[in-house]
């Protein structure tokens, strides 16, 4: 482009005062790296996480990672314990079953018995029988409501010796008579035997089975209470898992944005650094031609694709959405169109033309800015699929895919087909 004088004056101001805001904005970034903190942090406005935060998330971490081990241990603990009281109290239960069949035949034979002692007290009834109406005939006109013949009659009673003289009425009576009334005491005795038995029997047993019951009770209240205790455990397991993965996943997301921070913090003091090496040339260039020399041109291929890249960098942490071309959303085409929009070079919202739009440029020639192009090269434009921003360093800006957001990352991919300065 050719100038007249009057036009290369006024270019040559305005350019001197780009190269004032460009050193003074150097300046207070090598002020800010001097202080030790991230130049583009501060400039942004909005500090990312401190190392002592990050820390502390991940001690957070740690601590929520041992107590969910604890918390693993003493379930394991619990539920060791419950398979034991589950174990006994089935043995408890299964013994209580056995001693309720064992009352059940218990109960059986206690009804027998008591049929025996029945058929006993019958026989002993009609022995008794027997043996008064033989008194009677024996003792024939004797009033039996004497003592004594009271007595030989009533022979339901105790039988005492000392009082009856068993020995003495049996020498009296014949001895068919006297046979039976031994068959009497006999059956006395067998009757207050087996009812005795049949008795005690039944009342041990079911004493053994009160108890089995008592057991049995005493099992399940343990297995009742041990599944509460390890339901309760199994909860706060659930909470701890819950709470550790959290805190996991805040540490990892507050070291990836420390990372990420320090990373724009570097690429921010980088530029810096470039810009004031750009305003020294630039002055030392203005001194040497002097009022009247020309200038070069202003807005060249390198200030432009600084520009595009910095505004690119403006756009981190940016949700990509297909087919977006922001302000606060993007996919990867709309990100470089908006960019290389800033200085005024119009981009097509597509991969296929934007490939096309400038000229390509070796991967050891990049310049900030250049776009970087990914998939592979056909007949068909759509093959290029991807798009990014270089910054330098072997790193790009770019809206990766959906889910994601815009972010810095390495150029170098297995699909990378190379690059464009647009123009």
């Amino acid at each position: 482009m050719h100038f007249t004088v009057k036009g290369r004056r006024r270019a040559l101001v305005r350019r001197r005062r780009r190269v004032a805001a460009v050193a003074g904005l150097g300046l207070s970034c090598c002020l800010i790296a001097g202080a030790g903190v991230p130049a583009d942090i501060v400039l942004r406005g909005r500090p990312g996480p401190s190392a002592d935060e990050v820390a502390e998330a991940r001690s957070e971490a740690r601590e929520r990672s041992k107590q969910l081990s604890t918390t693993t241990v003493m379930l394991a603990e619990a539920q060791a314990n419950l398979e034991g009281l589950v174990a006994e109290a089935e043995k408890l239960i299964e013994a209580y079953n056995g001693e309720r069949v064992k009352t059940v035949n218990a109960q059986k034979l206690f009804e027998q018995a008591s049929k025996r002692a029945t058929d006993a007290g019958a026989q002993v009834e009609e022995s008794r029988e027997a043996v008064a109406a033989i008194t009677a005939q024996s003792y024939g006109g004797m009033d039996l409501a004497q003592p004594m013949m009271a007595m030989m009659a009533d022979l339901g009673g105790s039988m005492d010796e000392n009082y009856l003289h068993r020995a003495s009425i049996l020498a009296h009576m014949g001895g068919g008579h006297a046979e039976m009334l031994k068959q009497l005491r006999d059956s006395q005795e067998v009757f207050a035997i087996l009812q005795s038995q049949a008795e005690e029997a039944y009342a041990d047993q079911r004493e053994a089975e009160e108890r089995a019951a008592a057991a049995k009770k005493a099992a399940e209240e343990a297995v009742a209470r041990q599944l509460a205790a390890t339901h309760q455990i199994k909860q706060e397991q659930a909470l701890l898992a819950r709470q550790a993965d959290e805190a996991r996943s805040t540490a990892d997301r507050l070291a990836r944005e420390r990372a990420a921070e320090l990373e724009r913090a570097k690429l921010a003091r980088e530029r810096a650094a470039q810009e004031r090496r750009q305003a020294a040339a630039v002055v030392r260039e203005t001194a040497r031609m002097g009022a009247s020399a020309g200038v070069p041109a202003l807005g060249t291929a390198s200030s432009r694709g600084d520009i595009a890249a910095d505004w690119a960098l403006g756009q981190l942490n940016k949700p990509y959405v297909w087919a977006a071309a922001g302000p606060d959303t993007f996919d990867c085409s709309g990100l470089t169109m908006r960019a290389w929009e800033q200085v005024g070079i119009t981009l097509d919202h597509w991969t296929g033309t934007q490939w096309t739009a400038g000229p390509h440029v070796p991967t050891n020639q990049l310049s900030r800015g250049d776009l970087l192009f990914f998939g592979r090269i056909t007949q068909n434009p759509g093959d290029i699929h991807h798009v990014g921003i270089y910054v330098g360093k072997g790193l790009m800006v770019h809206a990766p895919q959906t889910g994601d957001v815009v972010r810095v990352a390495p150029m170098w991919r297995s699909d990378l087909v190379g690059a464009t300065r647009p123009a």
